[in-house]
């Protein structure tokens, strides 16, 4: 009767540990909030997004070829090491999918109402204003980052969002990926220098 009760009590004990798991810490089917996810950005990522087209490789390919789409690589840039000397050179080159616009930590969340408003106003602009362009957000799996982007331009009316889980790592399995730099509209905006 004692080895029954214990048993109980760890597999209750188990249930409480899972039913107050946050979503990013669990593999298996992880639910979609209800709007931009503001937990820890790193984590797994639900296996679908509301309004919008989750895509592999292959779709991506395909993608590429028939509609140009515009591709938004909202990784985050990498940090000066601890420890570098301020006069050492530091010279971080991000690698990326050749031709994408790359917004630093545009996924995050919360984001500063104004760069949320600089984030969608550059969309606007790649778009040529139009809200029926293919856009594809991505950055690297399991994580928040691109949801977040693409659900941002899903919840703004953008009708041919598609998201790119598998991210950068994905795209290098099959293609070289290239040096970019972060986009200047987007860079400006830590330096004060971006119009809002």
């Amino acid at each position: 009767m004692r080895q029954r009760l214990l048993r109980i009590a760890a597999a209750g004990a188990a249930l409480l540990l899972l039913a107050a798991a946050d979503p990013a810490d669990s593999p298996m089917s992880v639910p979609e909030p209800d709007g931009i996810w503001t937990g820890p950005q790193r984590g797994y990522t639900p296996a679908t997004l509301s309004g919008a087209t989750v895509i592999d490789i292959d779709a991506l390919d395909a993608l590429i070829a028939r509609d140009r789409p515009v591709l938004l690589d909202v990784s985050l840039a990498d940090r000066r090491p601890a420890g570098l000397p301020a006069d050492r050179p530091w010279l971080p080159a991000h690698r990326s999918v050749p031709g994408a616009v790359w917004m630093a930590n545009a996924g995050a969340a919360p984001l500063d109402p104004a760069d949320e408003v600089l984030f969608l106003k550059r969309v606007a602009d790649l778009t040529g204003g139009d809200k029926g362009r293919a856009v594809v957000a991505f950055c690297h799996p399991e994580c928040w980052g691109s949801w977040n982007a693409a659900k941002r331009l899903v919840l703004q009316g953008y009708t041919r969002v598609h998201w790119f889980p598998e991210g950068i790592e994905g795209w290098q399995e099959r293609h070289p990926t290239t040096v970019i730099p972060e986009d200047s509209v987007w860079t400006a905006r830590a330096n004060g220098e971006a119009q809002r």
